[in-house]
């Protein structure tokens, strides 16, 4: 880690000195570091339009904020959780799951100056001062050493980075500095006001994923009133007689954004895996939990006493891919054996790690499969693999090629936005569009209203697509 020295910086925002553990080289490098470990978590959204428009409104909005010399980047990343995040030294991130709950430009910049809010203060440099950063990317619940899961520090502290939790007073310190910078470059900041409702709701909703930072913000309704207060005293600082909104530009970028878990990049159903791309399945033991990235996927039963995992691994061979493997991971291996696994070639291997305070045990099954080395992983202690061997094996030997037509050709739902032909409630609107029953309140949410709305003949609505 870079916490080298203890010191005291001048910070940019308050003209305050504040205790911070590591220079403005030191977390331009942790950000530099980080970011690569980010963007192979979650992968980049493939759209260029929306790169772009994320660029030249952060660096706009950088360009005005309390440390424009920082070499800044914004990205959106491939993830269906509602959520925003920056790491130290000028790495700002939305989710595509973001991008399509905002229905405006306005509120897009509110929450933008937001992030970059938590920049320029230097909150996540404060915090990591006062936090051991959390091991992330396992599954919550394990017990087992966190370097399973992750190859190398700087893929685990990236991560970690992203889980600190701030203050409620540095949330409150990000919400004024959104609405001073989206002013600035000509946005109405109020609007942010209007996404923290969406967010509410979205929080209420049983079921639905919202980011941990929400427990941490202030109470919504006092975050509504407050920032409407500041965005009417910055518009008459800045003399800002017609601020921006651009609900239509907005909604029209978005059209075709995909919306929810996208199943090209692996779905589970019944109990199973299916990658349509990759044209693989395998079974997800019964009561397991289960998360997907583009990096890996990641199987563990709720006591956490174990794990699984699949993942690639480079390799000509499969024995190249074992020997990087067990390099990679610190394994002495036990026992190893060539095996056929549904007609494809395969390595069984056991092998241990040694720590200090026992021994971790893992089984991997590594499967040759149209030039790809999969490796499927179980992890647990010495002293339980007894009790996991079974679950783990079952998985593995059932890796098969995927040929069901349906699987293969799953496609994600998108936004699809329309134009409303006829005035009438939103609810009877979607309803035309044949939206199910119960999905309606999960579309109202999505458009940033109710379903007793009244919505005008030509207004721009998010409906939803295959």
């Amino acid at each position: 880690m870079l916490l080298l020295f203890n010191s005291c910086a001048t910070n940019p925002v308050t003209g305050k000195k504040d205790i911070v553990l590591m220079s403005e080289e030191q977390e331009i490098a942790l950000g530099a570091q980080s970011d690569p470990a980010v963007v192979a978590q979650f992968g980049l959204y493939d759209n260029k339009q929306l790169q772009q428009f994320i660029q030249s409104k952060g660096q706009a909005m950088a360009a005005v904020s309390h440390r424009p010399g920082l070499k800044y980047e914004f990205k959106i990343v491939d993830s269906p959780v509602i959520n925003a995040f920056a790491l130290p030294g000028g790495y700002v991130y939305f989710t595509r799951g973001i991008m399509a709950h905002f229905n405006n430009e306005a509120q897009f910049a509110g929450v933008l100056g937001h992030e970059i809010g938590h920049i320029a203060a230097r909150h996540s440099v404060q915090q990591q001062s006062k936090a051991t950063l959390a091991q992330v990317g396992l599954i919550a619940g394990m017990v087992i050493s966190p370097e399973l899961a992750q190859l190398g520090d700087a893929a685990s502290q990236a991560l970690g980075l992203l889980f600190l939790k701030f203050s409620r007073d540095d949330e409150r310190e990000s919400d004024e500095l959104g609405v001073e910078y989206a002013t600035k470059i000509g946005y109405d900041a109020s609007e942010m006001a209007d996404f923290f409702l969406t967010l509410q709701r979205k929080q209420q909703d049983s079921g639905s994923t919202i980011p941990d930072f929400m427990s941490t913000h202030p109470n919504p309704a006092e975050r509504y009133t407050t920032v409407h207060e500041l965005a009417a005293q910055w518009k008459k600082k800045e003399n800002l007689t017609t601020a921006k909104v651009n609900r239509n530009e907005y909604l029209r970028m978005i059209d075709g954004l995909v919306y929810g878990d996208d199943p090209r990049q692996g779905f589970v159903e019944n109990s199973t895996f299916y990658h349509p791309d990759l044209k693989f399945k395998f079974p997800v033991p019964t009561g397991w939990n289960h998360m997907n990235s583009p990096q890996v996927f990641q199987m563990a039963p709720k006591d956490g006493g174990a794990i699984m995992n699949l993942t690639l691994v480079p390799g000509e061979t499969l024995e190249q891919a074992a020997q990087q493997m067990l390099q990679g991971y610190k394994l002495q291996p036990v026992e190893s054996q060539s095996i056929t696994v549904n007609g494809l070639p395969a390595l069984a291997i056991v092998a241990d790690q040694q720590q200090e305070q026992q021994t971790v045990r893992t089984l991997t099954y590594l499967i040759r499969y149209n030039n790809n080395n999969y490796s499927l992983m179980g992890i647990t202690t010495a002293q339980s693999f007894n009790n996991y061997f079974q679950a783990f094996k079952t998985t593995m030997d059932n890796f098969s090629v995927l040929s069901d037509p349906d699987k293969l050709n799953r496609q994600p739902e998108r936004i699809k936005v329309v134009s409303v032909q006829q005035s009438a409630t939103l609810g009877q609107v979607l309803q035309k569009y044949n939206v199910k029953n119960d999905r309606l309140e999960e579309l109202a949410v999505l458009n940033g209203m109710e379903l007793k709305d009244p919505v005008e003949r030509g207004t721009l609505i998010k409906t939803i697509s295959h």
